[in-house]
């Protein structure tokens, strides 16, 4: 799991650990598109990959794609929790509790990493800075949390990326 904070150089960080381990590693991107301003984003982070990289797009059910003996970044739980935080039904958007969207996500990603592959989780530290004073964003801070903890806890390997520079925080036994 590689974890820091926004432009800390975390998703440069997972695809160089990813094409050390492989020559065709795979890009789970579990980004929903909002608006222009992220497609862009979107955009930058696929130019950057080669062809060398098989990409697949999944915004919640990543135990879908079989990922057997592959390298597979999965970029990232901060936007792959905000597919669980709210769900969209008949153009509606409905938010599910707490309790339930981590449940979902902890079943979800047992499912997912029950395959025997090589996962680099890419996820965010957005807990870091202060306290909110929007009630939702408040929900929200608490749910990547605790789903950052969940996966740090089955992680060979935390980095947490300060500045561009990885910082081992867990090592693998």
């Amino acid at each position: 799991m590689i974890t820091g904070g926004q432009r800390s150089g975390k998703s440069t960080e997972a695809e160089k650990m990813a094409l050390h381990l492989s020559k065709n590693p795979v890009y789970v991107a579990t980004a929903h598109i909002w608006d222009e301003e992220f497609r862009q984003r979107v955009i930058k982070h696929k130019e950057r990959r080669g062809p060398e990289w098989t990409n697949i797009e999944e915004e919640r059910y990543l135990s879908r794609h079989d990922i057997t003996g592959r390298v597979a970044v999965i970029d990232c739980i901060t936007l792959w929790c905000t597919n669980f935080f709210f769900n969209r039904h008949n153009n509606e958007w409905e938010q599910p509790s707490i309790d339930e969207a981590l449940k979902e996500l902890k079943e979800e990603f047992d499912r997912f990493t029950n395959q025997e592959a090589t996962f680099i989780f890419v996820t965010n530290e957005i807990g870091s800075g202060g306290v909110s004073e929007n009630a939702i964003q408040r929900k929200f801070t608490d749910l990547e949390g605790w789903m950052n903890q969940y996966v740090a806890s089955k992680a060979d390997e935390v980095i947490l990326m300060v500045s561009g520079i990885p910082v081992k925080i867990k090592e693998q036994l």
